[in-house]
């Protein structure tokens, strides 16, 4: 998802936000339940900014209609370098309703686990004011 893509890639929180449908689902790659919603996807996301360093998308695979999406990456957390991959969905009318995000190795899923943690306080105060 191109659109998605552009806006991690340029770091434009609103624009990211602005892609999330109201009832988007974003299952983590550290947690089991997943989160529902925009204000704590969007919190989620904001949190995954500040804590991902040297973000950077490696390619983009897309399906023919144009309602799934694969974009791998590579960032560092807490001097762990990670390759990850985003699984898009979007619905009738082109806001992202699924967000699955995994991670390899093991020990970096256990630094992104422990970094978000740290930032989790935050994540859901931010999602309380926004939901107001």
């Amino acid at each position: 998802m191109q659109s998605f893509r552009k806006a991690v890639e340029a770091r434009d929180e609103a624009a990211i936000e602005a892609l999330l449908s109201e009832d988007v689902v974003f299952t983590s790659p550290v947690a089991f339940t997943p989160y529902e919603g925009k204000p704590i996807t969007a919190a989620i996301l904001r949190g995954v900014m500040r804590v991902f360093e040297d973000f950077r998308y490696l390619r983009e695979i897309n399906d023919a209609n144009g309602r799934d999406s694969a974009l791998i990456f590579e960032a560092t957390v807490s001097g762990k370098k990670i390759t990850g991959c985003d699984f898009i969905h979007v619905d009738d009318d082109g806001l992202i309703d699924d967000l699955m995000v995994m991670v390899r190795p093991l020990s970096g899923a256990n630094a992104v686990a422990d970094a978000m943690g740290a930032q989790f306080d935050r994540i859901k105060q931010e999602a309380i004011e926004r939901s107001r």
